[in-house]
Formats: structure tokens, C-alpha cells, sequence
């Protein structure tokens, strides 16, 4: 498999040439970007071909996507990506019913449209207030999902966990429009104190084993991504990841 490395891990390890020499050298083939590797598109380019990377898909803000797209256009196909994934929506801006949440998945299914006319695949990515249940007892991810019926997923495992769901009922009910995978892991208790709780991936809580087994017998996913919100060792996480996730 083509491990992926989410930058944004990153970002607090400057410079991003030292970070792409080091992911090269450790075996990733791909990397994923967002905003902070964005202001100077053809000079990361000419890093990521120095060493050996790719960026198959990167992350944008839904601010820029429905308001900028020539301007994530021009970012994308600098850096190769073809999978554009909206990340986040800020917590004022988070609807509180499920009509809010289909509202919302709306405006991602209009934003997949554009994409789709210019040539690139789109795809929401989670984190755990989406699996938070609404006063109805339902849970704005499937809302999301629902009024964006051919937007992909990009599924943060972790933040599954965090939320309160279980991912495998989630695979197997949404995994041919998962396109990408988080591959997270949740500190064991008492450990990651400094980390947000976080863990280098395999030697935390998450099944990892189990799940990419089930993610490759259900999904459509064709990235796995690495990421940790919050490391305190970028060279220990990107190394001890990579050598777990390649035993799976």
C-alpha cells in the first residue's frame, strides 16, 4: 500500500523540507496537504519530487470552495491533487437539528458538482461532532452524507471513536464512498498527556489490524493517511506508524 502522511501532523516541525526529506526517507509515498503548505504551491511541488512524494489529495476550507474555486484549482493542480476534501466546520457555524445538518450537506453536494465539472473527486472529512446525537436521537454525520449523495468520505477513525460512534458499523454501511482513511490511534490511559491524547499509530487503542482488514473487504478507499493531531516527536510517530501499519 502507498502510505499517506497528513501534514498537518507537521506543521509545528518546520522547515516543510527537512519534514518531506524525512517522510521520503521513512517510505511514505504520498502525503496530504492543507492551508499551511499552500502559500508557495510550485516550491513544495519541487520538494515533494525531490523526494520520491505525491499529493493525491489535500484539504481546503469550505469557505474556499464555495467562494474561491479557481483559486483551489490553481493550488491543486500545482501540487497534483486530485481528491479535494472539505475538513472542518467551525463550531459557531455548526447547525444544531438534523435540517441544519442536511442544509449543510447541501451546500457539500453543490460544492462535489463543481468539483465534478472540473475533474476532481470531493469528499467531506469527519471529526467527532458530527457523531454527537441530536435531540432527535439522530446523528449529523448520516444527515451530511444523505443530502450529499455523491460526495465521498474521508473517515477519521479516531475521531469516530472520540465521538462516540463505532467505526465498523460505519463501514459497512457508508464504505463505497469512503475515498480516504485517517489511520489515527487514542492513547492508552494515562499516556499521551502531552499529546491531546493521541498515539503513534498501533500503539494506542484503536484496532488497526482489524479495521484496515475491514476497510479493504468494504471501502472504496484508495488513501490511507497517517495523521496525529498533536506529536511531541514527529520523526517517532511518522516511523513507528509506518512500520505498524505495514504489518497489517
Amino acid at each position: 500500500m502507498n502510505w499517506s502522511f497528513q501534514l498537518y501532523s507537521a506543521r509545528n516541525f518546520q522547515p516543510w523540507a527537512g519534514v518531506l526529506k524525512m517522510l521520503g526517507e521513512l517510505g511514505y509515498a504520498q502525503v496530504e496537504g492543507f492551508g499551511g503548505v499552500y502559500d508557495d504551491p510550485k516550491a513544495i511541488r519541487a520538494e515533494l519530487d525531490k523526494n520520491g512524494l505525491a499529493m493525491p489529495t489535500g484539504h481546503f476550507s469550505i469557505d474556499a470552495l464555495e467562494n474561491d474555486f479557481d483559486g483551489v484549482r490553481k493550488i491543486a493542480d500545482a501540487l497534483g491533487i486530485t481528491l479535494l476534501i472539505c475538513p472542518y466546520l467551525v463550531a459557531e457555524s455548526r447547525p444544531t437539528d438534523a435540517a441544519g445538518w442536511r442544509s449543510f450537506g447541501a451546500r457539500l453536494a453543490k460544492v462535489g458538482e463543481t468539483a465534478d465539472k472540473a475533474g476532481y473527486g470531493f469528499a467531506w472529512h469527519n471529526h467527532d461532532f458530527e457523531f454527537k446525537r441530536l435531540a432527535d436521537g439522530s446523528v449529523p454525520q448520516d444527515h451530511i452524507l444523505a443530502a450529499a449523495p455523491d460526495v465521498g468520505w474521508e473517515i477519521d477513525v479516531a475521531w469516530v471513536v472520540r465521538g462516540g460512534g463505532d467505526p465498523l458499523p460505519w463501514i459497512e454501511k457508508y464504505g463505497k464512498r469512503i475515498a480516504a482513511v485517517h489511520v489515527k490511534d487514542i492513547a492508552k490511559p494515562g499516556e499521551g498527556l502531552d499529546e491531546d491524547g493521541w498515539s503513534d499509530v498501533g500503539h494506542g487503542t484503536i484496532d488497526w489490524a482489524g479495521l484496515i482488514q475491514a476497510l479493504r473487504a468494504n471501502s472504496a478507499a484508495k488513501y490511507y493517511v497517517m495523521e496525529q493531531d498533536n506529536p511531541n516527536d514527529i520523526e517517532r510517530f511518522a516511523r513507528r506508524s509506518i512500520a505498524a501499519a505495514k504489518t497489517y
